[in-house]
């Protein structure tokens, strides 16, 4: 097989990558992985991009906790991105912790950048995966699929290069971050930075990294991606190991446990620096503005198919942002599907059974197959 194919691949591209803040990366490391077999013709090709806290073992076990990978059950043979039908790459979003570059990347001087990396966005994300496609030799991607920040860069996708994209499918996104999401965010990084572990990002060299700011992060983010419904039913008021209150601050209540559980667990396998860039990156993200204050003015001319996807039980990313998407697609001429699914389990049902998900991801990809 070609070693560029596989689990656990990493890219280094000569570059340079623009990035919209000015500066120029190179090189430009990827980390990424590929299931399934591509075409003669390169003709079946699907990038799926991962959310804030995801990577790219969307398949295979991740080689830090040994968890399956995060989307299993949708990607693979027989699944509904049908590995047996299509080529499925994904790649590490740059700004991650799992081989592209970001903090943890070691600079010219030899040491990780750390705070020294650049700011990025979402497009700059978008722009270094077509680098990725370069080298894999695919011109054009049958599709780009996301979920959360995952659709952002698959609008991103559609928007810069739709010569390249045959179709997207963005799944509980957005094309802008509100203020309310903004805020979130900021409580999370503030989190981190008032860790004293953080010492301005500078925190790689004994190994002791901000633990606590992060799983504080983590979970005030983790509140966002539930719903009212989904952790009434799942924890209500229940106490958590004991019959009775405990009158004192260790975690009474089955929510709390949960989420503190929640915080901990992402610490193994997440970074610090990547989660305050990262969450930047998303909060800059408002393609209106960089297609003059006009969302369809991202979309005129385009060849691309869309299909929009959203929960009712979404108040991360509800859906009004996927109707005033569709709304602009509609004003650009773009052909677009759109649907609301119902599911108690809020922002985060992406990733979990929600068999209506499964045969709208089905239906859209294989439509022209």
């Amino acid at each position: 097989m070609d070693d560029r194919f596989g689990l656990n691949r990493r890219a280094i591209l000569p570059g340079p990558l623009p990035l919209d803040g000015g500066a120029l990366l190179a090189p430009v490391e990827i980390g990424y992985e590929t299931y399934g077999t591509l075409a003669p013709d390169a003709s079946n090709a699907i990038l799926i991009c991962h959310a804030l806290t995801g990577d790219q073992h969307v398949t295979s076990p991740h080689p830090i906790t040994g968890k399956p990978g995060w989307w299993e059950r949708m990607v693979g043979p027989g699944k509904p991105i049908d590995t047996d039908t299509f080529f499925v790459i994904a790649a590490n979003a740059i700004g991650g912790c799992m081989g592209s570059s970001g903090p943890q990347t070691l600079a010219p001087d030899g040491k990780p950048y750390a705070m020294r990396f650049p700011v990025i966005t979402i497009s700059d994300m978008a722009r270094s995966q077509t680098m990725l496609m370069d080298h894999l030799g695919i011109e054009r991607l049958h599709a780009v699929v996301g979920g959360s920040m995952g659709g952002m860069q698959a609008l991103s996708w559609a928007a810069h290069f739709s010569d390249r994209v045959g179709s997207a499918l963005i799944i509980a996104s957005t094309a802008k971050h509100s203020a309310q999401n903004i805020a979130f965010h900021e409580v999370g990084r503030q989190a981190i930075m008032a860790d004293p572990n953080w010492r301005n990002g500078d925190y790689y060299a004994d190994g002791v990294s901000p633990a606590a700011g992060l799983a504080v992060a983590r979970m005030a983010a983790h509140i966002t991606y539930l719903s009212e419904t989904g952790l009434t039913e799942k924890f209500g008021r229940r106490l958590q190991g004991r019959e009775a209150k405990g009158f004192g601050f260790d975690a009474d209540f089955q929510v709390e446990s949960y989420l503190r559980h929640q915080g901990m667990s992402f610490t193994d396998r997440f970074d610090a620096n990547s989660y305050l860039y990262i969450t930047r990156a998303i909060d800059y993200f408002d393609l209106a503005e960089e297609f003059g204050g006009t969302l369809a003015n991202a979309f005129r001319d385009s060849k691309t198919r869309f299909c929009l996807v959203s929960f009712d039980t979404d108040w991360l990313y509800p859906t009004a942002e996927s109707k005033s998407i569709a709304h602009a697609l509609n004003a650009a001429g773009a052909p677009v599907s759109f649907v609301e699914l119902s599911s108690p389990y809020g922002h985060d049902a992406f990733f979990l059974d929600v068999p209506a998900l499964d045969r709208v991801v089905s239906g859209f990809l294989c439509a022209d197959c």
